[in-house]
């Protein structure tokens, strides 16, 4: 029997778009731009290569007053939810405020005086749009480098908590908050000491944590340490790689703690000497063809009958490897007939594709062991 013993940190809920953010809502996934903002056509194209790939929320960086103008038209033609970055100059978060934003990631610390923090908050709260107070281990502030003298966990939340109290003050509460940083423990410590602080959602994640294999190796240990302890509502992978590959890496950590499902989840042994077809050729193309697919199943790819039938008995679609022909299981039933190890990968695309539809019309759960 599969067991998610995970208890989520209770806090509070907010709304970006339509998409709900914390008190137990499920954990969104996003990722960020990275064409130029100036670039309408580019950035709605890049936005909707995101959506395909599930992500809830996008984020895009908006420098200055010209990507505010465009911002106008992507937010038109966006699919989903947006979260405007935003630095330093408080007319730009008035501007994406007024062309409908549904996220300002602004830290109100950061824009200028009272009056200018007043004015961003006042609009945020008029149209109904949450803020996310980004803290980078990077960029803390001048004098918490000096008190600190170099970004610990504790310099990271006291930064934060400066923005929160900013909010507090100007009786402001949706929001969300991130303390990230590059180094896997840095991060990890600064998320659960927050964690304690405030009620707020907390949106995770490794900053600059590299190229995709590197990447999303830290990304996976340092957002797996928090997401099994109940910490996390938000997550995003920075990767430096496509966004696309950020928002399936988020996607398969999501999946991994049984937490979200999306699309297929391939079970398949790395292969040995007692594999009777090509697994991982299989699995490759199998991972390829069927991205397309959003309805969550276990599919388990098993090269012999060791480990074959003990994992097809718990999956949807499940295949063990015997010598010219391996044995077939759909819902955990072996199955009468038996598939040619020689044309795996067309025979099983139409098998698996044929189970989503039966899985969608009967909406069968996965079968207990």
């Amino acid at each position: 029997m599969h067991l998610n013993p995970i208890k989520r940190r209770p806090s509070r809920r907010i709304y970006v778009g339509n998409v709900p953010i914390g008190d137990g809502a499920p954990i969104a996934v996003q990722s960020m731009t990275n064409t130029e903002t100036t670039d309408v056509a580019a950035t709605v194209k890049q936005i909707q290569a995101i959506a395909n790939a599930g992500a809830d929320l996008v984020r895009v960086s908006v420098p200055t007053m010209d990507a505010a103008e465009a911002f106008k038209f992507i937010k038109q033609q966006s699919p989903i939810p947006l979260v405007a970055d935003i630095h330093f100059d408080y007319r730009i978060a008035l501007k994406v405020a007024e062309y409908g934003v549904d996220c300002l990631r602004i830290n109100p610390g950061n824009i200028g005086n009272e009056q200018r923090i007043r004015s961003v908050v006042d609009a945020a709260r008029e149209r109904g749009i949450p803020i996310r107070i980004g803290v980078n281990g990077g960029s803390l502030e001048k004098d918490l480098q000096e008190k600190y003298g170099e970004p610990t966990p504790a310099a990271l939340v006291e930064s934060a908590m400066r923005h929160v109290d900013i909010l507090d003050r100007l009786n402001f509460q949706d929001f969300k908050v991130s303390v990230k940083a590059s180094d896997v423990f840095l991060a990890v410590e600064s998320y659960r000491l927050l964690a304690k602080q405030i009620e707020q959602p907390l949106h995770l994640g490794i900053t600059e944590a590299g190229g995709l294999r590197s990447g999303s190796v830290k990304s996976s240990i340092g957002l797996g340490m928090l997401l099994a302890e109940g910490i996390g509502d938000t997550l995003r992978i920075s990767l430096a790689a496509d966004p696309v590959e950020e928002v399936k890496v988020g996607f398969d950590i999501l999946k991994s703690l049984r937490i979200r499902s999306r699309g297929i989840n391939f079970i398949a042994c790395p292969s040995c000497s007692r594999q009777e077809f090509d697994v991982i050729g299989t699995v490759n193309a199998l991972e390829q063809r069927l991205e397309d697919i959003t309805t969550p199943m276990d599919v388990s790819i098993i090269g012999c009958v060791v480990n074959g039938p003990g994992e097809a008995l718990i999956s949807h679609v499940g295949l063990a490897g015997a010598k010219n022909k391996s044995g077939f299981y759909l819902n955990g039933e072996r199955q009468k007939d038996r598939l040619d190890n020689t044309d795996l990968v067309d025979e099983l695309e139409k098998r698996i594709r044929d189970q989503v539809k039966r899985l969608e019309a009967e909406q069968i759960p996965v079968k207990q062991a």
